[in-house]
């Protein structure tokens, strides 16, 4: 089991930021509110600290019987950890590991037909005796399901029966009777999102599988790769470096990307953008039209892989201060073009 209590800890509160959120309003004498606030704060941080001290061996023989239930973890709680539980159970199967929330009062009128062979069950209850979760937990051992459980006592019912019990030290509640679940919910939502995470360790989910899991709104949008966004050969605006420059003006034209890839032997060398052509017309000397392409064109320009996320190439083009960009395979061939109305778009930029 985990042992452990509450230390105090430094509230690290730089006095002139303080200042600044409050807008100087009483900035020398704090508010009640805002000293309530901040104690629920400086409880809460201390409990998490206590929560981090107290990790041992059980948290990784959690995660080992949790990562190998073939089925889904059922999440089930009452009350304030029910309202966590369904939070957990999201982070779980948001981050490559199945899971739902099963209420503990309706498993007892029906819902425990969703637990079957090959699940896991993780019960929180503060208490571990939550009268509500009898019928579920009853359930895990008459059918031998692996019960995990998050509890802030070692010697209930609910540790006691759990094949593991992950234990919240004993800190007090935030709330100022000390009766509101606060402090207690604070830690059993962090200690899910640790199993969590640890979870999405064990299995190696990468980005591409979280973005599978979010695909839609800013974060799928971010997690998009080049591959999807960028525009094919076909619409690739591409010349050799003896193209003349009457030419090579009228291909930038034609394709609306505002630049021209300059390739030789199949290799992208060099690029022609408008600011390229304001330049070579401040050269003076031989005349822009009667210049080839390959003697106005920037050499190495920024490139990008396929298979890169399109938030580097947004990254590539911020730091560049362009608005296309090349895309090219391994051999430096190009293979599509990205321009920052399609990250716009998308909704990357």
């Amino acid at each position: 089991m985990w042992h452990g209590s509450c230390r105090a800890v430094n509230q690290c509160v730089d006095p002139g930021a303080a200042a600044a959120h409050t807008g100087g309003v009483n900035a020398s004498r704090p508010s009640p509110e805002l000293d309530a606030a901040r104690r629920v704060l400086a409880t809460e941080a201390a409990a998490l600290s206590s929560l981090a001290e107290s990790l041992d061996e059980r948290l990784a023989e959690a995660v080992r019987l949790l990562a190998a239930t073939t089925g889904r973890v059922v999440v089930s709680g009452m009350g304030k950890s029910g309202h966590i539980g369904r939070k957990i159970a999201a982070t779980l199967a948001s981050t490559g590991t199945p899971a739902l929330f099963v209420h503990p009062g309706e498993a007892s009128h029906g819902d425990l037909g969703m637990v079957v062979p090959g699940d896991s069950v993780l019960a929180l209850s503060n208490s571990g005796e939550t009268p509500e979760l009898t019928d579920i937990v009853t359930h895990t051992r008459r059918y031998g399901l692996p019960l995990v459980a998050i509890t802030g006592r070692a010697d209930s019912t609910l540790a006691r029966t759990a094949d593991v019990a992950l234990l919240l030290p004993h800190c007090p509640e935030a709330c100022p009777m000390g009766l509101a679940p606060t402090t207690s919910t604070t830690m059993m939502l962090a200690l899910g999102d640790a199993v969590a995470v640890a979870l999405l360790s064990r299995r190696g989910f990468t980005a591409a599988d979280f973005r599978a899991f979010h695909p839609g709104g800013r974060l799928g949008a971010q997690l998009s790769r080049v591959a999807d966004l960028m525009h094919g050969a076909e619409a690739l605006p591409l010349a050799g470096p003896d193209t003349p420059m009457g030419e090579a003006i009228l291909m930038i034209t034609a394709k609306s990307f505002g630049c021209l890839g300059i390739v030789e032997d199949g290799r992208l060398v060099g690029i022609i953008t408008d600011g390229d052509l304001r330049r070579a017309l401040d050269q003076g000397g031989k005349p822009l039209l009667a210049r080839k392409a390959g003697e106005v064109m920037t050499q190495a320009p920024r490139r990008v892989r396929p298979d890169a996320l399109a938030a580097e190439a947004l990254r590539l083009m911020n730091t560049g201060k362009i608005t296309s960009l090349f895309v090219v395979d391994e051999a430096d061939r190009p293979v599509g073009i990205l321009h920052v109305h399609d990250l716009l778009r998308a909704g990357v930029a």
